[in-house]
C-alpha cells in the first residue's frame, strides 16, 4: 500500500487551496526527479462561491458578466486542470489527490476512472446509482434516459510527470442555483444534481466525507495516514 498523508483543508478560499495544492505538487515532481521518498496527498476541502474554467475550456460557457459575481458573492478563475467550466461552493465535497500514480501503478485514464469509481461507491451507500459516461468525466445519473441524464460530481485533473493535482468535486447539499450561471462542463442538454435534490433531505457532510475518503483509500490501494 502506498503511503498517503490525508489533510481537511476545511473551508479555503480557491486560490490559496491552489496555491497549496501547486506547492505539494511541485514538491512531489522534484522528489521524483531526485528520486528521493516523497509523501502523497489527498486533500479534502470545501470553497466559498466560485467558478474556475479549465484550459481547455470555453469562456462562452460563463453566462454571466463579471460584475455580477459581486451580486452573488462569487469569484472566477481560469485554471491548469483539463476539462470546462464548473461551479464549487459550499455544501460541495472538493477532493484534491495530488499523487505519484507510478507509485499506485495506475495510468491517468484509469486515475480518473478510478476517482469516479470511488464516488460512485460513496453515493451508493445513499441508493443512489452512480455511472460512468462514455465521453465525459465524472460521475452520472440515469445516463440511459438523455433527457434525465444528470451529473452529481464533476472531475477535472492535471498532470505532469504522471503526478496528479486538482480533482473532484461532490455536490453534497450544494446550491444549484449557482449553476444556472454557466454550461456545467460545457454541457447544454445536462443537469447537475446533487445528493441532498436526490434524497429529499440534507446529508450529514462529515459522514459522505468519510465515506468518500474511506472509498478513494480502497480503490487506490492507499494507506493514509493524518
Amino acid at each position: 500500500m502506498s503511503l498517503t498523508k490525508y489533510i481537511d483543508l476545511g473551508n479555503i478560499e480557491y486560490k490559496e487551496a491552489w496555491d497549496y495544492q501547486e506547492e505539494k505538487f511541485n514538491q512531489l515532481i522534484q522528489a521524483k526527479i531526485d528520486k528521493k521518498e516523497q509523501e502523497n496527498y489527498l486533500l479534502f476541502c470545501e470553497h466559498p462561491h466560485v467558478f474556475t474554467l479549465g484550459k481547455s475550456g470555453e469562456e462562452a460557457n460563463f453566462l454571466i458578466q463579471a460584475e455580477f459575481l459581486k451580486q452573488i458573492n462569487a469569484t472566477y478563475f481560469q485554471t491548469n486542470r483539463g476539462g470546462d467550466i464548473t461551479y464549487h461552493g459550499p455544501g460541495q465535497l472538493v477532493g484534491y489527490p495530488i499523487l505519484d500514480l507510478d507509485k499506485f501503478g495506475v495510468a491517468l485514464k484509469d486515475y480518473i476512472y478510478k476517482l469516479e469509481e470511488a464516488i460512485i461507491k460513496t453515493i451508493a451507500d445513499y441508493g443512489i446509482e452512480g455511472h460512468h459516461y462514455k465521453g465525459a468525466t465524472g460521475v452520472w445519473l440515469d445516463i440511459d434516459t438523455p433527457h434525465k441524464t444528470r451529473k452529481i460530481c464533476a472531475i477535472g485533473v492535471k498532470a505532469s510527470r504522471f503526478v496528479t493535482m486538482h480533482g473532484f468535486a461532490l455536490n453534497v447539499n450544494t446550491n444549484l442555483n449557482y449553476f444556472t450561471y454557466i454550461n456545467p462542463c460545457g454541457f447544454t442538454d445536462k443537469g447537475v444534481t446533487s445528493m441532498e435534490k436526490e434524497l429529499g433531505k440534507k446529508l450529514d457532510f462529515e459522514e459522505v466525507k468519510k465515506k468518500a475518503k474511506f472509498y478513494i483509500a480502497q480503490v487506490f490501494g492507499m494507506e493514509l495516514v493524518n
